[in-house]
């Protein structure tokens, strides 16, 4: 489904407004990650429809000197460091982001996980596969649950190098569509045979071009979770 003018907004804004009220949770906190070069950044200025690299709240709430972004005050969107710059870097960022998935807070006397979700964006051409499969299972899939993950595939325009994408209708030829949906079968694929964990099929979006954001929006809503992550306090 092509969608170019996609407002967030207000896109199912009553019933992420239901989900919280179930959760008791304002607003819900969602982690976004992926490797160096996945298009992060693009994919958030997509969602807010404007460059929201100058607005961030540089909120900083587990001195982690992490950016959020608010999304019509019900979604909050933690951008983390992305993998793929070097081992030394990748094992500094991937201990941040461990630790932000071990964040906690009491509320009722329970320890509840600060990070309610987790996006991950996947670079469509495959450039670095092997530190995305790094980061989805060693990383994400070992500390939070695989329910609360949406696996996104980000550049949809570019996964065959450009081949197949109808720039004048901006959507994928249908030999890109079946390339691009056996890519997200062959994920789900790889993640099961390797940890044994069944995810949601990935969903495949170009921020680039606007291409299938609303689709992107309705993987993150539909796995929205109904209740807190309950933890027990560790220690450090």
């Amino acid at each position: 489904m092509t969608v170019n003018n996609f407002n967030s907004e207000n896109y199912r804004l009553t019933e992420i407004k239901e989900n919280l009220d179930k959760m008791g949770v304002y607003p819900l906190d969602v982690m976004i990650t992926g490797v160096t070069g996945a298009g992060k950044s693009t994919t958030l200025n997509t969602l807010f429809n404007k460059e929201v690299a100058s607005v961030g709240l540089g909120c900083d709430p587990m001195t982690m000197n992490l950016d959020a972004y608010n999304l019509h005050g019900q979604l909050r969107l933690w951008d983390t460091p992305g993998l793929g710059d070097g081992i030394n870097q990748d094992k500094i960022h991937s201990k941040k982001l461990i630790d932000l998935l071990h964040k906690t807070y009491v509320s009722s006397s329970k320890t509840h996980g600060f990070i309610d979700m987790v996006i991950i964006v996947i670079e469509g051409s495959n450039r670095d596969m092997g530190t995305t499969f790094q980061l989805i299972i060693d990383v994400i899939l070992e500390n939070i649950e695989p329910e609360r993950v949406v696996i996104a595939i980000n550049k949809a325009d570019m996964a065959k190098k450009g081949r197949g994408w109808d720039s004048q209708n901006n959507e994928p030829t249908q030999g890109l569509e079946d390339f691009l949906e056996a890519q997200a079968e062959a994920i789900k694929i790889r993640i099961k045979a390797s940890c044994g964990i069944d995810i949601k099929k990935p969903v495949y979006y170009s921020a680039d071009n606007h291409y299938n954001i609303q689709s992107f929006m309705d993987a993150i809503i539909d796995a929205m979770p109904l209740s807190r992550r309950n933890l027990l306090l560790h220690s450090a």
